[in-house]
């Protein structure tokens, strides 16, 4: 599989890479390393941008998913492509950075849920122009409840705090109460998993891009609620700006 740069770096804009294999008639590009973010990894949406070839050719991605374990870079044509070429990465920076807010933001927001309603998270999506969360909690008044920890949750943004990324060994990390998170789901069996720390508010086991500050979030927005059943909710929120 693939060395997945953006675990290491989220901000990593650019990157050299070699490719490993081509899925001509799918149009699949697969490389040793990679900046793009695959979905559904999770929830979050594919990352876009383009692969440049030493010739001056600019590969359009697509689309970015997961194959056989591994990730393919989806682009418009593949017929320049071979096996054992270096190509150069450039991520669509816009869409990945409004993704990477999105993403802390919806960090926090599951805290806040969780730490006052015991609410997990059942799923969700995460794209460059809104997220959505399912959550499975038990409050009369719902819609006032989620209301107030979307409010809860800009306080928190406004806080600028540092956004702390460390990877641990799979047992110590699932010792940390609350690391989990997603109702009924554990995270992969691998020795070490990447933990994602907003300190004093939330820790998970997390793989995706975040921002490194809350303040660069700038806030969220309320879209809309949706009950989707008995404990099921789902909020729709958007960046406030």
């Amino acid at each position: 599989m693939a060395r997945l740069l953006f675990q290491e770096d989220s901000y990593l804009r650019e990157f050299t890479a070699r490719v490993t294999g081509v899925d001509y008639e799918n149009r699949y590009v697969f490389l040793d390393a990679t900046a793009f973010h695959p979905r559904p990894s999770g929830g979050l949406d594919a990352d876009h941008g383009w692969l440049l070839l030493g010739d001056g050719r600019r590969l359009r991605v697509v689309d970015t998913i997961l194959v056989g374990g591994d990730v393919a870079h989806v682009v418009d044509s593949a017929e320049a492509v071979e096996p054992g070429i270096e190509v150069r990465g450039v991520i669509d920076w816009d869409r990945r950075y409004r993704m990477m807010k999105l993403h802390t933001a919806s960090h926090i927001l599951a805290s806040v849920l969780y730490e006052r309603y015991g609410a997990r998270v059942t799923g969700g999506h995460i794209g460059p122009d809104r997220a959505r969360d399912d959550f499975e909690i038990s409050v009369d008044d719902w819609k006032s409840a989620v209301s107030e920890a979307v409010e809860e949750t800009n306080r928190i943004i406004g806080k600028c705090i540092d956004v702390r990324i460390y990877w641990l060994p799979r047992e110590e990390a699932l010792r940390i109460p609350g690391i989990v998170k997603l109702a009924d789901r554990l995270p992969p069996e691998v020795d070490r998993l990447r933990i994602v720390e907003i300190p004093g508010v939330d820790v998970q086991a997390d793989g995706g891009p975040h921002v490194g500050n809350t303040c660069e979030i700038g806030g969220i927005r309320l879209l809309k609620l949706e009950s989707r059943g008995k404990r099921r909710k789902r909020v729709y929120y958007t960046l406030a700006r």
